[in-house]
Parts: C-alpha cells; sequence; structure tokens
C-alpha cells in the first residue's frame, strides 16, 4: 500500500494534482477558507447556515487545531489542512516549531485546490488612487510617514514595478573612484573613502528633494552594492555612502551605477515614488493599466513561513508537507551602515520560506512569487527536505538557497541531503543582482535535478563556499539533468551557468544543458570550475552560446571533463585554463568542441599537467585550428596531448538551432563519444508543466559580433 508520501508525489507526476481526503471519518480534516473564523472548528468545508461553525480563517489558525488534534493523543494517520482559494494575507511569519511535526506513518499536509492556489500573501492592497499632473497617480499610505512601514517593492496587476530611477535603462559611468586604490592581491588596508564614495560627471548625482531616499546602485564585478547617500560633495562631484561596499569602488576598473527612489527621476510607465516624509505614493502606469480598478500590492514581511525546530535539543520539524501552495509579496530589509552587497547575495538573512532544523519536509507543487530576496531557503540543521515541481518566479535575489556560509560544528545543525527537482526557478536579481537560481553553502549530499532554471543576472547553480584547497565542507552534490540559460544579460561578470568553488569529491556535474550567458566584461562560461575546485565530474553537458568560453577552470585538482559538447564561445577560448600548477588539473576526454569565432583556447597552458585524448574538435568558420601556444594539432600531439583525437566535423544535425544530435557517421562516436539525448534535460511530468517556459518572453541577448 501506497505511502502518504508517495500517493502526494504521484498525484502530481501524474498532472492530477493533490486531491486530498483522510481515511473514511474526518478526525483529520480540516479546512481553511476566505470567510472562516479561527474560533471554529474547521470541520466544515463552508460555514454552516447559523454561522455557528464552519471552515477555519488562517494557516495560523489551522496550525494551531492541529497541535490540539496532536494534544488527545499521538496521531495513527495523516492530517489534510485542505485550504480553499482564495488570499490570506499575514500580518506576521506563521511559524511551525517541533510540536506541529508529524510521524513517518502520520504526515501533516497542508494542501491547496489542484489549479486553484490559495495565496499566502506578505503584502496588503494599496487603494485611495488620485489621478494627477502629466499622467501619473497618487496616493497617500498610512504609517508611512509616521515611521511605522516603508516598502521598497511593488506589483499592479501582478507585475513588478520599477523604483523611479536614472537612467532608465542601463547606467552612469563614474569620473573614477574617490580615493587611490590599493591593488595588492589581498586588498590591503583600504580607507573607507575606496569603499564608501565615488566621483561623477555632469549632474548624474545631485540634491534631490529627499536626497535620504535615494539609493545608489553601484555594479562591481560579480556583485551589485547597494547605498544610501551620506553626502554629496558638489564642488568637487564627489558623493559618500552611509556603507560600504566589500570590494574598493573601481577595483575592477570601469564604474558604473544607476540611482533609484527619487521623485525626480519618475518619468516611465512602470515606475513609483514613495515619500518617506510625507507617505504619498506616486506611480506612472502602464498602458492599459486603470489604477481605480488596478490591484496594487505592497510587501510588509520579509518572510512568510518558518519552520524552526529547536537547536539546542534537536527537536526538529518532520514530516510537514506544504502543497498546491501560493507564498507571494515578501520585501527586503536594508541596514544603512551595513554593507549590501556579496557574492551569491549570501549576506541576505531572510527568505520568503525558511527553514532551520527540519527534516523529512516536503514542498510539492508550490509557487513562491514576488519576493524581495531569495525564495527558499533551507539554512541550519535541515536534512531529507525536497521541493518538487515547484515554480520560483519574480525573485528579489535568487530562486533557493542550501546551507550556509560555515559548517555548523554539530552533525545535527549540518544542512543535507536538500533535492530541489523538476522546479521551474526563473526571473531573479530583480533587487540583488547577484543572486543565483540555486545556491549552495556549506553543505553536501544534495541533488539539483531536472529543473529549468534562466533569466538571472548572476550564475545559475553555485556549489561550494570553500575558496582554495582547504578541507570540504561541500561534497556529493549532484547537478544533473537541468536546462539552464539566459543568464547575465550583460550587467554582471565573473558567472557561470554552474559554478563550483572548492574541493567537492564526489560532486557531479552531468546532463546539463546551458546556453545564453552574457556577462557585462569577462567570465561569462558555460561550466565554472573556480577558487580549488577539485575532485568534480563535468560529464555529458552541453553547453553552448556563451561569451566567454563553454569551460573555464581558475585553478582547481583532478576534475574530470568527459563526453561534453562545447560550442560557440564568442570570444576568448572556447575552453580555458587561468592558471598553472604542477598537480593534474582536470582530465579533458572524449568531448566535442565546435566553434566558428574565437580561438579554442585561452589562458595557461605551460605545464602539460592536464591530459586531453579522444576529443573531436572543428572549426566551422573554415580557419585552421591552433591549440595552445599556437600549435597545430600535430605539433599538439607531438606533445603527447590527444593521441587518439581528431580535427574533423562531428556531424550535428543543426547546431546553429540548438540541436547537437550527432549522425549515425559522426566521427566523434567512433572516437567513443556517447550522445547525449537533449530530450531528457529539463522539466519532466505534464505537458502543460513541461511547456510553461515557453511562455517567457525576454528581451533578445545580443553577443559581442552578432
Amino acid at each position: 500500500m501506497q505511502t502518504f508520501f508517495h500517493a502526494l508525489v504521484l498525484g502530481i507526476a501524474l498532472g492530477g494534482g493533490v486531491s486530498l481526503r483522510a481515511d473514511d471519518d474526518t478526525s483529520n480534516i480540516f479546512y481553511v477558507a476566505p470567510d472562516g473564523n479561527d474560533s471554529w472548528s474547521g470541520k466544515l468545508a463552508a460555514p454552516n447556515a447559523d454561522r455557528s461553525d464552519g471552515p477555519l480563517a488562517t494557516l495560523a489558525g489551522a496550525r494551531d487545531a492541529v497541535r490540539k488534534l496532536k494534544a488527545l493523543g499521538p496521531l495513527t494517520k495523516n492530517v489534510v489542512v485542505q485550504i480553499r482559494p482564495g488570499t490570506y494575507r499575514l500580518a506576521a511569519p506563521v511559524v511551525f516549531t517541533a510540536e506541529d511535526s508529524g510521524t513517518d506513518k502520520a504526515p501533516i499536509a497542508y494542501v491547496g485546490i489542484p489549479d486553484e492556489e490559495p495565496v499566502l500573501s506578505g503584502g496588503v492592497p494599496i487603494t485611495g488612487w488620485h489621478k494627477g499632473k502629466n499622467g501619473v497617480w497618487t496616493t497617500t499610505v498610512p504609517g508611512v510617514k509616521e515611521g511605522k512601514w516603508y516598502f521598497r517593492s511593488l506589483w499592479v496587476n501582478g507585475k513588478r514595478c520599477v523604483r523611479a530611477r536614472t537612467p532608465n535603462e542601463d547606467w552612469y559611468f563614474a569620473a573614477g573612484p574617490a580615493a587611490e586604490i590599493d591593488r595588492d592581491p589581498q586588498f590591503g588596508d583600504q580607507t573607507m573613502e575606496t569603499k564608501r564614495a565615488l566621483k561623477f560627471k555632469n549632474d548624474d548625482i545631485r540634491r534631490w528633494a529627499n536626497p535620504d531616499d535615494a539609493m545608489v546602485v553601484v555594479y562591481h564585478s560579480w556583485t551589485a552594492s547597494l547605498h544610501h547617500v551620506a553626502s554629496i560633495d558638489e564642488a568637487n562631484k564627489i558623493v559618500r555612502f552611509t556603507n560600504s561596499t566589500h570590494f574598493p569602488i573601481g577595483y575592477w576598473k570601469e564604474i558604473r551605477f544607476h540611482v533609484e527612489n527619487i521623485g525626480e527621476a519618475l518619468d516611465a510607465p512602470g515606475e513609483w515614488y514613495l515619500d518617506r516624509k510625507t507617505g504619498v505614493l506616486t506611480y506612472f502606469p502602464r498602458p492599459g493599466e486603470d489604477m481605480a480598478t488596478a490591484e496594487v500590492i505592497a510587501p510588509r514581511l520579509p518572510m512568510l513561513v518558518k519552520i524552526e525546530g529547536e537547536a539546542g535539543s534537536g527537536k526538529k520539524v518532520e514530516n510537514v508537507v506544504f502543497a498546491q501552495l501560493s507564498f507571494q509579496h515578501t520585501d527586503w530589509r536594508m541596514e544603512r551602515d551595513q554593507p549590501q552587497d556579496a557574492q551569491s547575495g549570501e549576506f541576505l538573512k531572510d527568505a520568503a520560506v525558511m527553514l532551520r532544523h527540519a527534516r523529512k519536509c516536503l514542498i510539492i507543487s508550490c509557487e513562491i512569487a514576488h519576493t524581495g530576496g531569495y525564495g527558499l531557503w533551507c539554512e541550519r540543521g535541515v536534512q531529507n527536505v525536497d521541493a518538487l515541481q515547484c515554480h520560483l518566479l519574480d525573485l528579489g535575489a535568487g530562486g533557493v538557497r542550501i546551507g550556509e556560509n560555515a559548517l555548523p560544528k554539530e552533525p545535527q545543525d549540518q544542512t543535507q541531503q536538500i533535492r530541489i527537482i523538476n522546479c521551474f526557478i526563473h526571473d531573479g536579481g530583480k533587487i540583488i543582482q547577484e543572486g543565483c537560481g540555486v545556491l549552495i553553502g556549506q553543505s553536501s549530499h544534495n541533488e539539483i535535478t531536472h529543473n529549468e532554471i534562466c533569466d538571472f543576472l548572476y550564475s545559475g547553480v553555485s556549489v561550494g563556499w570553500s575558496w582554495g584547497y582547504a578541507p570540504s565542507t561541500a561534497h556529493d552534490n549532484k547537478i544533473e539533468y537541468n536546462h539552464i540559460h539566459h543568464l547575465g544579460y550583460g550587467k554582471l561578470s565573473d558567472m557561470g551557468g554552474i559554478y563550483t568553488l572548492g574541493v567537492s569529491p564526489g560532486t557531479t556535474l552531468k546532463n546539463n544543458l546551458i546556453h545564453d550567458v552574457l556577462a557585462f566584461s569577462y567570465g561569462g562560461w558555460g561550466l565554472y570550475t573556480d577558487e580549488g575546485s577539485s575532485g568534480i565530474t563535468l560529464e555529458n553537458n552541453i553547453v553552448y552560446r556563451v561569451k566567454d568560453g563553454c569551460f573555464h577552470q581558475h585553478y582547481g585538482k583532478e576534475n574530470v571533463v568527459r563526453n561534453n559538447i562545447f560550442a560557440y564561445s564568442f570570444t576568448g577560448g572556447q575552453i580555458q585554463r587561468s592558471r598553472d600548477e604542477e598537480h593534474q588539473s582536470f582530465a579533458f576526454e572524449r568531448n566535442i568542441v565546435y566553434f566558428n569565432r574565437a580561438n579554442l583556447t585561452s589562458g595557461n597552458w605551460k605545464n602539460g599537467s592536464f591530459p586531453f585524448d579522444f576529443n573531436c574538435y572543428w572549426d566551422a568558420s573554415g580557419r585552421a585550428i591552433k591549440f595552445p601556444d599556437g600549435l597545430s594539432f600535430e605539433q599538439w600531439q607531438a606533445k603527447g596531448q590527444d593521441q587518439h583525437g581528431v580535427v574533423a566535423d562531428p556531424l550535428f544535425v543543426d547546431p546553429q538551432r540548438g540541436d547537437f544530435t550527432l549522425k549515425s557517421d559522426s566521427p566523434a562516436i567512433k572516437l567513443g563519444f556517447q550522445p547525449i539525448d537533449q530530450s531528457a534535460i529539463g522539466l519532466t511530468g505534464p505537458a502543460e508543466w513541461r511547456d510553461l517556459p515557453k511562455k517567457i518572453e525576454r528581451p533578445p541577448m545580443k553577443f559581442p559580433g552578432e
């Protein structure tokens, strides 16, 4: 007989949703509805005739009703809380503790209706709009002037709006840093002036009506820092900030920035400005938006649901299920005097759905949307938790975060065995631009498979959080069968479709499809093994249409790069190795490298500690291929490399259209290359789920030379 979990997962996989009932009696079923009341029993799906009983009104009320049920005795069968369609506005995050746990045989499930997901919202409607001059509309938001509330995001009819900014697109270029930068490799002892100020041109920065509201967004390499203005020196054209950056401003050469949240910049449809002093919210409607009837939502909460066990006692939240629910509308918090930039947005403290000290929980067929930071974070002490067939979109930072920056000493506090499977994660970096689709920190034995991850401004999947060859605290992670694409959009640099850090024995990057990765300057790579990445197997991946290289190893040890297709890098080399080290960097075998511009290789290839063999190379432009140091293929072989390799057309079916199916007489197959089934990559399940990414509209991505 199927377990409850198996039935739940099977229902989703078959496209039928979760339509749950308990056993023949109703003792373990509760209902929640918009017209409910938390003083009622929750045993009725709708209010009775005299409205003396009926469904509960809130998720917190349902949690408390389940607690009362558990107090009567141990659970012997699963508990189902069915949440009826509607929007439930949360006054505070709903917290589930160890006392809210189910058991292996009797899990507790909070379930919505198929195709009618109830919305758990951290936002509130903004009403009372009045039409003003020049097509803008205004309203006064209670609590803002009094300092009780201030929000940094806004949605109109479900679409994120833009805080009034200048310039409207792209950025300004600064005149330079405000102080000389120490370029010591470890950044030296920087003065605060190098991290808190920049020189501007013309009137790009000026004394606006409310300079305290203004936010300057400074683009670095792989981050963009957020700053409030401390002072403006108009004579010397220097703006100083209330907080510092992690890197000196200008360390990465060109200094780009834009300014947002200023009333004077409100000049384009979709822009808005909230005046902190008056509480007046101003909005410039998009075409077709009628502010008399539009739904306008502003967020009040940075977090919606927190699943948190007890750190000291070891009591975890266990066997809790969320299915077919939509979690929406969170804001982000900014400390005016603290740095607001770090790789992958790791400085963020909240996510829409947070788990700490939890085990054997399941999030299935849920939506997480319209966030200020990450959507889902399995932070500390989380083990054996699954997110299956979830849809994460319109994300202030990234999609899913697993683990922390440092590995806790006690095993029960470590996060591992998290599975993110068959999820569609897209449209991130809306506020914290360096957010990743999936970020794995100091965590092991995780599985990221069959997901589609796209439309982020930084890396798709980031794995590991150790620099150099320190002992591994992130290993045996499986990143497989994911479709990762449309990253960077030319805004940040030094990114990868899949990016790895540190010694990672047992980690596998297999059967992934990666394409369209565009950096601003350097580093739009497909597979990127950075800073000591070691012990990783990169196999059966297809990477194409990237700016700077399909595979790049900064430095690392004994990785295996096998049976991959690398095609169409636009600049640099198709394959890059940045640091010469005496140990074996990687073995490169049975790969196909296909290109029509740029070079085959770039970087450092002096010492030969990178065995190549059984590879197939082809330059479709007709040029003679040059191997490292300008060698011909024969000279390359004379140095002991690629003794069994060939320079030959691999005979793809239609590579320019992304079809890398090999014809039966391909010379690569004769070398032992195993054909890669592209149809097996990405989302699985019902057609309407697999086809959902096709509905995404995105701006064109133009690469150098196109």
